[in-house]
């Protein structure tokens, strides 16, 4: 993904910009903005990393980052399509606008965001339709959205080396056992050691920084419909599937199998 196209968003006459990604394989920077991004994925799968949390964001939802949050985004699917919608704040905007979340996406607001797919670059009053269709679509986002939250995963994450060095290699290791004290040995400390860091920079223990990756991978292989749910739980390192769909029904809040449903009907 490209971030030259940062420099226009930027410009004082630019209140509307769209960058689409439809490539797939998208990594930027930690970069911040102005302008409030609409993220939208249509297909694969999107993280999106702000601050100190780690968002997934799954097909057919769409984020809202208000205006001058820092961010970066990441996605190793190359069947992502990445719509990415740029606007200036206005006057009295407030609420929805300058909430940071992910909701799902209705249908009237889907096709809205599919009718753009080719459209690129800034968007001004100069360009008549294309400037008040996108004014019409950031309109009606605070009430055409669904009003549930579409399970997202937050979770921290570490802007320390090492623990970034060990996050990266937890989620490339995710079918092995894993235990802190394997992990640690893998990295030349003591468990003792690791876990004061996991508590220290985090918050959060080891134990539960690695069932969050462990369900977010199982959210991707979900969305790729080429696996039973006996496999996946399998790929993310459960020796049983009721152990795994214990953890995922806690974690997101149902079952994996309702959850795969809802992907299937909403392709």
């Amino acid at each position: 993904m490209n971030n030259d196209h940062f420099i226009e968003v930027e410009e004082k006459d630019t209140e509307f910009y769209i960058y689409h990604v439809l490539t797939g394989n998208i990594t930027t920077e930690i970069h911040y903005h102005s302008s409030a991004q609409l993220v939208y994925a249509e297909g694969g799968i999107v993280h999106i990393f702000t601050d100190l949390k780690h968002w997934y964001l799954p097909a057919r939802c769409f984020m809202w980052i208000p205006a001058g949050t820092p961010h970066y985004i990441f996605s190793p699917s190359p069947k992502v399509d990445l719509y990415n919608f740029y606007c200036k704040k206005e006057e009295g905007e407030s609420g929805f606008f300058d909430e940071i979340n992910i909701y799902s996406v209705n249908n009237l607001l889907r096709e809205m965001i599919l009718h753009t797919k080719y459209w690129d670059g800034k968007i001004t009053k100069n360009d008549g339709s294309k400037y008040y269709f996108l004014k019409a679509l950031k309109g009606i986002l605070p009430e055409k959205r669904d009003k549930q939250l579409a399970f997202p995963v937050e979770q921290p994450f570490p802007k320390d080396e090492t623990l970034l060095k060990i996050a990266r290699y937890i989620h490339a290791n995710l079918e092995k056992p894993l235990t802190i004290e394997s992990t640690a040995k893998e990295f030349g400390m003591s468990t003792r050691t690791l876990s004061r860091k996991f508590k220290e920079i985090l918050g959060m223990n080891y134990v539960r920084f690695l069932r969050s990756l462990r369900i977010t991978r199982s959210l991707e292989l979900m969305l790729e419909d080429k696996y039973n749910m006996y496999e996946i739980a399998m790929m993310v390192g459960y020796n049983s599937l009721s152990s795994f769909s214990n953890i995922f029904k806690k974690v997101i809040g149902v079952a994996p199998s309702e959850y795969q449903q809802k992907l299937r009907r909403d392709r």
